[in-house]
């Protein structure tokens, strides 16, 4: 016996909740299938626990994509503002840390228990775990074979997120719905993920393991370039920390990255102009500006002994020095892949969808929101408003514009 609904979301998650809950509320006979145990893993483990539910300040140009522009209308349309209102009348408090990204005061559960109670509102049936066997248009709708049966429904929601963090059985099923039914899929790598090095390279840097800093991380030299400032943090194996996470979704896989670790100060200026008459130890000096056991190593590299007296130096072997820290020039072996990914670069083309509704161009009443899309926010709750903005804006498509 085939069970019938107006609409099927494939994906409990954030985007897949929403979108779910939106439905329910206006009456739509909405089915939730997922092929985990649990609900929304991702918001479950996100922020360390407490969830960075949105950034106050998304606009579309805080989005990786082969067209960032498409996310410009869904987040317009449903803003911070807007999913703040909706914590509000659960009574979930929040508050803002580093550049505008909120967190829950308490666990991220309320973030779940507040989607979970919307969806209960609707009235949406959930089957869970439920894996999907295939998925077939028929009768200008789709039919599902799944492991509790045979599902119908007119409208299909794919909302099954990346393959980032695959501990929480996260996997590419959506791509392998968009491909089967003849949508472009921009090729999906790691994002917001920590940068890996060789290891003979990486050896003299290995020692340096756990010093954390501020820096300015760049994919070039040109105006073109992207970059940002923020702390990176050196691994056993590599690079990590907000900084080396924001850059790897904008880092081209072979191009080499250029680091200042310094990056608000001119320190060849700083080194060259204050020395006079200075009684100092040169590494006395540098660890005003570094944690001091970056200090050493950079002393080390360029041949200066630590107990040099600053003012004996030549400015030559100071501007090199200076050089170095603030001109450093990296070339990383590859990322440390989805499994330490926090999210997925890369998906369903944006040109394959109507940004206005999410659906297919090609193929009606079917739907692509979240990560699923080529669209990546930055690190700091972008991925999360655009999960609330897409679901938003595909409920709307398909209910029209009374789903609020």
């Amino acid at each position: 016996m085939v069970k019938q609904s107006d609409v099927i979301v494939i994906g409990a998650g954030a985007a897949g909740m929403m979108c779910a809950a939106q439905l329910g509320a206006k009456g739509y006979k909405v089915r939730l299938i997922d092929h985990a145990h649990k609900l929304a893993e991702k918001i479950r483990i996100s922020g360390g626990g407490r969830c960075n539910f949105t950034n106050i300040g998304a606009t579309w140009e805080n989005y990786v994509s082969k067209n960032p522009r498409f996310a410009r209308y869904a987040l317009n349309e449903y803003t911070p503002q807007d999913f703040l209102s909706l914590l509000k009348s659960y009574g979930v408090t929040w508050h803002e840390k580093h550049r505008g990204q909120f967190f829950c005061d308490e666990s991220s559960e309320v973030i779940i228990h507040v989607l979970f109670q919307e969806c209960q509102k609707g009235k949406v049936k959930w089957h869970m775990p439920c894996s999907v066997l295939s998925v077939q248009q028929y009768n200008e709708g789709f039919i599902l074979d799944t492991s509790e049966g045979l599902f119908q429904a007119s409208h299909l929601v794919i909302a099954t997120g990346g393959m980032a963090a695959p501990a929480i059985k996260s996997t590419d099923f959506g791509l392998g719905i968009a491909r089967q039914f003849g949508l472009k899929v921009i090729e999906p790598r790691p994002a917001l993920v920590p940068l890996i090095f060789d290891g003979e390279e990486w050896a003299t840097y290995r020692e340096l393991a756990g010093i954390s800093l501020e820096a300015h991380i760049a994919t070039g030299l040109d105006k073109k370039a992207v970059s940002f400032i923020e702390d990176i943090l050196f691994t056993h194996k590599g690079l990590s920390g907000p900084g080396i996470l924001q850059i790897s979704s904008y880092w081209d896989g072979h191009s080499p990255l250029y680091l200042n670790l310094c990056p608000d100060k001119d320190l060849a200026k700083v080194l060259t102009e204050q020395k006079q008459g200075s009684k100092q130890q040169l590494l006395t000096v540098l660890s005003h500006y570094l944690p001091k056991r970056l200090a050493e190593h950079f002393l080390q590299q360029q041949g200066l002994k630590e107990t040099f007296n600053w003012a004996e130096v030549p400015d030559k072997q100071l501007r090199q020095l200076a050089l170095a820290i603030q001109s450093w020039q990296i070339q990383p072996k590859g990322t440390a892949g989805y499994k330490k990914a926090e999210a997925m670069r890369g998906g369903v083309d944006t040109a394959e969808l109507n940004q206005k509704t999410m659906e297919s161009k090609k193929v009606p009443q079917l739907y692509f929101i979240g990560e699923v899309v080529d669209i990546t926010g930055w690190l700091g709750g972008y991925n999360f408003q655009w999960a609330w903005s897409s679901a938003v804006a595909c409920a709307r498509g398909i209910g029209g514009s009374n789903v609020v």
